[in-house]
């Protein structure tokens, strides 16, 4: 199946669900890692149940913290 992950397309034969996807994708951090699938953002509970069709457009979202406040 063709998935469009974080803008690049990419072809995965295993992942049927979120957390498989993730798993295959070999993302760190995957208790840190947001969801976007089709413009929408996933709850994580629900990522196990989610399932992937072809085409969908999936983005790993990243927040970070740090940097300094200005004076």
């Amino acid at each position: 199946m063709k998935l469009i992950i974080n803008g690049k397309d990419v072809e995965t034969d295993e992942a049927h669900t979120v957390t498989e996807l993730l798993k295959e994708q070999k993302v760190k951090w995957p208790d840190m890692v947001s969801v976007e699938l089709n413009g929408t953002i996933l709850k994580r509970e629900t990522f196990a149940s989610t399932g992937l069709n072809e085409g969908d457009k999936v983005e790993f979202l990243y927040f970070m913290g740090g940097g300094r406040e200005s004076d």
